[in-house]
């Protein structure tokens, strides 16, 4: 499966090789030169620099991670059927065609795009059979069981190809007149996506390699009817004219590593080791000048328990193993405050923050695990609840800094390290078949503990500014 990625993503760089960085004379910008004869001049370009290596940057981090993640798939649809095990809605079968709608809106009411409708609908038709090809061509080769178990076509998602596809769409008609047009594209897609795994529909891999294979469709689709008309937009002269803010103002979603730097169970002895789980949401900042503005982030954030493995010793058997297993403790998180940023370049910024606000914890359960007596000459398996918890929602502070690369004046790929803390207090109730007073040193098998908890993330963001 990982091969398939690969190939996919190196066949897409081998398109676009040939590819060249040809301006119009109505379109004369940053990228060339003219001399004094009036011919153009192309300006040597750096790699990052290149059409196809900016186009192909989204696809290629999108197949990556995907992935990077297959080996994790499981554990993330455990999670989803710890916190949303009922979860179900429809919004996701319709949520992918709202930029297409969108589009077609604005150009019937005469807003002018990049191209005129009869131009557009080719693109888009073209971006459309190269996402079906691909899509299927991959879904009904590779065979994987969809995570509800229904069908064996899970990987990868059509309905998030689809999605990012159109939002392709939307960014590329309208993206030059407006960057909220492609955030809100985007966002919309990355909303199906989301709604795809809670749905239990798709595993996360199929979501992010489909969310690939949908802009990937876009930027084929654009490239080849560019190439049949021989510019790059009926209208970009117009359009490449619209100037945005300077101030790096931004949205941008957020994916990576949670790491615990403290024991989150260390009270009541539940777990002997510090957690690593994952964290995901949305950030955001408004900047009032180039270095000053203040924002905020909205996150979810899940760290699986490791099992305590005990024995004890049976009259009967002799010495025999239990599991005193933990649900996962889950954060869901918001907080504002002051950002401060700093550009090296017009390629490169520095962001920092501190920001302050609130958690909402999960409550969990704790089971006792270990294999009864024979029947049929074959150990039972029994599991028991021998505890629950519930922590408090609590105050939270977070400081961080990040580091963006920008791919153009609208988009930019971060990489980020925050530093969380909380001060909670957790609550628990064991049943009488623990002896709280001899285990925990509690007189009473209800009492509540008070617990720092503090945690470190590292990640990606994709990072739309406006």
């Amino acid at each position: 499966m990982k091969k398939t990625l690969y190939l996919l993503a190196l066949s897409f760089h081998i398109t676009f090789l040939n590819a060249q960085d040809l301006v119009p004379l109505d379109t004369i910008s940053k990228d060339s030169l003219a001399n004094d004869q009036g011919s153009i001049i192309p300006i040597n370009k750096t790699f990052m620099q290149k059409e196809w290596a900016k186009k192909s940057t989204a696809p290629i981090l999108l197949f990556s991670v995907a992935a990077a993640n297959w080996g994790a798939r499981e554990h993330i649809r455990d999670i989803r059927n710890r916190y949303l095990p009922v979860f179900k809605t429809e919004y996701d079968d319709y949520l992918q065609y709202a930029p297409t709608a969108t589009v077609y809106a604005l150009k019937l009411a005469g807003v002018k795009g990049r191209n005129n409708i009869g131009r557009a609908t080719l693109s888009y038709a073209a971006s459309l059979v190269i996402m079906g090809i691909l899509v299927n061509t991959i879904k009904y080769t590779s065979r994987v069981e969809r995570p509800d178990g229904s069908k064996r076509n899970s990987f990868p998602s059509g309905h998030t190809a689809m999605a990012f596809a159109n939002a392709g769409f939307l960014d590329k008609e309208y993206g030059l007149v407006n960057p909220a047009y492609s955030i809100a594209g985007y966002g919309s897609a990355t909303l199906t996506g989301l709604g795809r795994s809670l749905n239990n529909r798709h595993w996360l891999p199929d979501i992010l390699a489909g969310a690939g294979i949908g802009i990937l469709s876009s930027e084929l689709g654009y490239f080849f009817i560019d190439k049949f008309y021989k510019n790059k937009g009926d209208n970009l002269g117009l359009l490449s004219r619209v100037e945005g803010n300077d101030n790096p103002s931004f949205l941008a979603i957020k994916l990576g590593a949670a790491l615990a730097t403290t024991n989150f169970f260390e009270e009541s002895g539940l777990d002997d080791s510090k957690q690593k789980g994952f964290e995901g949401g949305f950030e955001g900042a408004y900047f009032f000048s180039k270095k000053w503005g203040i924002g905020g982030d909205i996150g979810f954030s899940s760290f699986p328990v490791k099992p305590i493995k005990e024995e004890w010793l049976s009259q009967e058997e002799g010495p025999q193993q239990y599991d005193i297993e933990t649900q996962s403790m889950g954060f869901l998180s918001a907080g504002v405050g002051p950002y401060y940023a700093y550009e090296f370049s017009d390629r490169f910024l520095l962001t920092l923050k501190a920001t302050a606000g609130y958690t909402a914890t999960s409550s969990g359960k704790v089971y006792l695990k270990y294999s009864g007596p024979e029947e049929d000459g074959r150990k039972i398996n029994t599991e028991e609840v021998i505890a629950r918890y519930k922590p408090k929602p609590a105050f939270r502070w977070n400081t961080g800094a990040a580091f963006t690369y920008k791919l153009n004046r609208e988009l930019g790929v971060t990489a980020y390290a925050n530093y969380n803390q909380i001060k909670s207090r957790i609550h628990y109730h064991f049943t009488d078949a623990v002896d709280v007073n001899e285990e925990l040193g509690m007189e009473s098998n209800s009492f509540s503990v008070p617990e720092r908890i503090k945690y470190v993330t590292l990640g990606l963001r994709l990072t739309a500014f406006f």
